[in-house]
């Protein structure tokens, strides 16, 4: 065989063999964190993460500040010996140097075994919590739970699609938004041109579903502004409209608010559009600095317009 024949038949093999090794890898719809699950784990139905059929064994994921792995490190030289019989240990995984705990604990009538590993992510840190019933913990020990920690990636971004098909209705409409992701899996999703440093310096928007709705027709505006009242992030509002609309054929309100926000006390002008349904409510906000309010205006109504009903 010639060299260049040799070397594309190890090309082919290494990303074959790679292939082979991402596959065995999972990442639950909306996690920035994946792994091998344990024979017997699937993707968990009411979380992130897996659980067994029965719903004994649960593997749950989820992110952190970037912050939490930083001081777990920080404990863990301050403390290497842990406290109150619980002793960090640390794991190499493909995401970079990891540390767990492992404790025994009850949850009712139950004996478990609870494992809880952080590791470090670019903006984030990566956390996995398993919990294993005594009855299962002949097939799923320690040195199995050790093992499926040791198998640990990260994913600095989940696919917008993705985050997308998780939430319980469907945003057909982006308006060029830089940055979509779920601030809590399956119920709110932000939209923004900025960043978390400085969110409110460009427009936004909020999308979710409230548990609750207005009692009759009559109670709708008293509802809306009361709602309007707790939009995080903004102070000294005033709302300066606030009226019945339709969304879609749907009866809603829409308010409107001149606030403040942010370190730097930026000016806003904020939208929040209701939708009743008969026992929930759809919530969307779009907040934009005033100075730039009627180019992001027309942005809110399109995205709002195209949230269409899931099935």
């Amino acid at each position: 065989m010639t060299p260049f024949r040799l070397l594309v038949a190890v090309a082919l093999l290494l990303a074959a063999t790679c292939r082979g090794f991402a596959a065995d890898v999972v990442f639950p719809p909306g996690a920035h964190v994946g792994m091998k699950p344990l024979v017997g784990l699937n993707r968990a139905k009411s979380f992130i993460g897996f659980e067994t059929e029965d719903q004994g064994v649960k593997v749950l994921i989820a992110d952190l500040p970037a912050d939490a792995y930083n001081e777990v490190v920080s404990a863990f030289k301050a403390n290497p010996a842990g406290s109150g019989n619980i002793k960090p240990e640390s794991l190499e995984t493909p995401a970079g140097l990891a540390y767990y705990t492992v404790e025994s604990a009850r949850d009712g009538t139950t004996n478990v075994r609870r494992y809880s590993m952080i590791l470090p992510g670019p903006t984030f840190s990566g956390y996995v919590a398993v919990q294993v019933p005594e009855n299962a913990s002949k097939i799923y020990t320690d040195d199995a739970v050790r093992q499926m920690f040791a198998t640990a990636q990260i994913r600095n971004e989940v696919p917008v699609d993705e985050q997308l098909s998780m939430m319980p209705f469907k945003v057909t409409e982006l308006s060029s938004f830089k940055n979509v992701r779920m601030l809590a899996p399956g119920a709110a999703l932000l939209m923004a041109d900025g960043d978390d440093k400085g969110l409110e310096t460009k427009p936004f928007m909020l999308l979710g579903i409230i548990g609750s709705a207005p009692a009759t027709p009559d109670d709708r505006g008293r509802f809306a502004q009361q709602i309007a009242t707790t939009i995080p992030g903004v102070r000294d509002g005033r709302i300066t409209m606030s009226e019945p609309i339709r969304i879609d054929g749907q009866p809603g309100f829409e308010t409107r608010i001149d606030a403040v926000s942010g370190k730097d006390n930026t000016p806003v002008t904020i939208v929040q559009w209701l939708r009743f349904g008969a026992q929930t409510s759809m919530r969307i906000i779009g907040s934009s600095p005033r100075t730039d309010w009627e180019k992001a205006f027309p942005r809110f109504r399109a995205v709002r317009d195209g949230i269409q009903p899931r099935g």
